[in-house]
């Protein structure tokens, strides 16, 4: 993504797209993130050879944040769709407050295998845990693989952070019809404070997004200025 476009996309709420909006955005998390992703790629599939470039974020039922190479068209007046180019103007020690919903994961080699496995940080934190004392460890558990997953990323991406908040934990299962078998995986939703190191890999980085299943909601790092 060379030059980027941030969209705010939402689901028109005229009673001909009212009636299709159980098909659209099924009820349940899983479901939403699985249809969302279809939902979509209608506003970017011109090519059915086309390789997805964007990134999107789930704000609510029917409401998206989109950072895509490309404008959004829609082709079949489903939504209404505000859009303005995306080129932030950052700086080297720039501080930012960020929003970043992630599946975070980790790749770690056993004994069993010859090639690393890939983890969910948090199920790999809590795997090294007795099952009685989860419950009690969980939340610092959870804070400590968001703190080390991301200072790993920032490393490599040109920022340190601060502050940082898990706002959430969920384990999501995507059914995948073309394999007959369900991808799950955990996103957390992060908030804190951030400062540019590198702003040359810092907006690269923006654009690519950060962890794994991006295709559907995830590594998307909604930024503004901190006050």
């Amino acid at each position: 993504m060379s030059h980027a476009f941030l969209s705010r996309i939402i689901l028109r709420k005229e009673a001909s797209v009212r009636a299709l909006a159980c098909l659209l955005l099924p009820n349940g998390k899983s479901g939403q993130h699985r249809a969302a992703h279809h939902l979509l790629w209608t506003l970017f599939g011109d090519d059915p050879e086309r390789e997805r470039d964007f990134l999107w974020r789930q704000v609510e039922k029917g409401e998206f944040i989109v950072l895509s190479a490309r404008e959004p068209v829609d082709q079949h007046n489903l939504f209404r769709i505000q859009t303005k180019p995306f080129s932030p103007a950052v700086q080297k020690d720039d501080r930012l407050n960020f929003l970043l919903r992630v599946n975070a994961t980790i790749d770690r080699k056993t004994p069993d295998h010859k090639r690393s496995r890939r983890h969910d940080v948090v199920m790999d934190a809590l795997y090294h845990i007795s099952k009685s004392e989860r419950t009690e460890k969980r939340p610092g558990l959870l804070c400590k693989a968001a703190e080390e997953w991301l200072q790993r990323r920032g490393s490599t991406s040109g920022f340190l952070f601060q502050n940082l908040k898990v706002k959430a934990y969920d384990v999501l299962r995507v059914l995948r019809p073309d394999v007959g078998n369900y991808a799950t995986f955990g996103v957390m939703d992060l908030n804190g404070e951030l400062t540019v190191t590198d702003p040359e890999i810092f907006v690269p980085s923006l654009l690519k997004g950060f962890g794994r299943a991006r295709a559907f909601g995830c590594g998307l790092m909604l930024i503004r200025r901190a006050i």
